[in-house]
């Protein structure tokens, strides 16, 4: 079977799920057409016109399935390729563009909006990584459809609904096991972009509750980039002062899987995570979840993993974090720190026969 994989914003969690389909259903025949995960609004708005004219040869050959990320400009797509709208298409959401926070940098705009409704519109198949990316994005339709002026069709919501459902993106596990973690220091992995929707602000601000006594290290690592949020430099500073400071910076993918099998805690301060990929990574090396309790994290660990979150007061939510993770230390002393919760329920081993049996209903063939 053939497959036509489109990408246009590859950022790290799209590769992700990309390269484990690619490598976990090899038996397909994969064509996969990516684009640089910069230049946003370009990129969502022009990946349909970069395309139709820059491969076009590879977009005219014959597929029997199309699977595309959220960011595709589809429906555009299938107006300057004709052939590809005779063609089975899954439309897959890591994100949408309803529930993303913006920064002080950025003005929300409608059309990123738009485009994935027509996306949505123009696939055969939506399928989200959590509930809770799929719930506000019917929701966030609603409320914009709700405010155009006229011309808005009814049951849009409804339309899109029936063809949606929830299927994580499936999670490696590792090929070594944890390493021992008593050296008596609680060892906390922050793992996320260095940008302000994954809440460094609040990051600083849980670390400046934290008793300085402690006997904690810290691990900022993740992507960063030439513009990022001031909190860092305060937070290297703090941590510094306080003797906390472990590894910062960007880690090669070796070196990052061994510091995630001695970690202790894996630490998300996001104010949004549609599915919190690199949480799991944590955790399915053994480290213990401490994340808000909002977003789509309910929706995979227990409330005991979980702190309080306050999205208008951000100072209390700081300092529910804080006395999270101080109550994780005083497990830690007393031997009684919990065991990482599983994460079997979305390995590829489970959720592999749950991606077979949708291609098999859309295409109508044996894998």
């Amino acid at each position: 079977m053939k497959v036509l994989l489109l990408s246009p914003y590859d950022a790290p969690s799209h590769a992700y799920w990309r390269c484990g389909l690619c490598h976990h259903l090899d038996e397909w025949e994969w064509t996969c057409l990516t684009l640089p995960a910069r230049f946003f609004s370009w990129r969502i708005r022009g990946n349909s016109l970069t395309w139709s004219q820059e491969n076009r040869t590879q977009l005219d050959q014959s597929y029997d399935l199309v699977v595309a990320t959220s960011m595709t400009d589809l429906a555009t797509l299938c107006g300057l390729v004709p052939r590809l709208a005779q063609v089975p298409t899954v439309l897959y959401f890591h994100e949408n563009q309803f529930a993303y926070p913006a920064s002080s940098h950025q003005h929300p705009g409608v059309e990123p909006q738009m485009v994935s409704l027509y996306a949505a519109l123009a696939a055969d198949c939506l399928l989200f990584n959590s509930r809770y990316n799929m719930t506000t994005f019917m929701a966030g339709v609603d409320e914009l459809l709700d405010k155009l002026p006229d011309g808005v069709p009814a049951g849009v919501v409804a339309q899109l609904q029936v063809k949606a459902q929830v299927l994580p993106v499936p999670i490696e596990q590792p090929d070594e096991p944890p390493q021992p973690r008593g050296n008596g220091v609680v060892e906390v992995v922050w793992n996320h972009r260095w940008e302000y929707d994954k809440g460094p602000e609040l990051l600083l601000a849980a670390i400046a509750h934290l008793p300085a006594h402690l006997p904690l290290r810290f691990h900022v690592i993740g992507q960063s980039f030439r513009r990022q949020p001031d909190e860092f430099v305060r937070i290297q500073e703090l941590l510094s002062e306080r003797h906390w400071l472990g590894h910062w910076g960007y880690l090669e993918l070796p070196a990052y899987r061994a510091l995630l099998r001695q970690a202790h805690v894996v630490l998300s301060t996001a104010h949004h995570d549609f599915q919190g990929l690199a949480v799991m990574d944590g955790v399915a090396a053994g480290a213990i979840p401490l994340v808000p309790a909002r977003q789509a994290y309910p929706e995979w660990f227990a409330p005991e993993f979980c702190y309080p979150g306050y999205p208008d007061n951000p100072e209390q939510e700081a300092e529910a974090m804080a006395q999270a993770l101080y109550r994780y230390w005083l497990a830690f002393q007393s031997g009684d720190l919990p065991q990482a919760p599983s994460l079997e329920h979305l390995s590829w081993s489970r959720l592999l026969p749950e991606y077979q049996a949708l291609i098999h209903q859309l295409t109508g063939r044996d894998l």
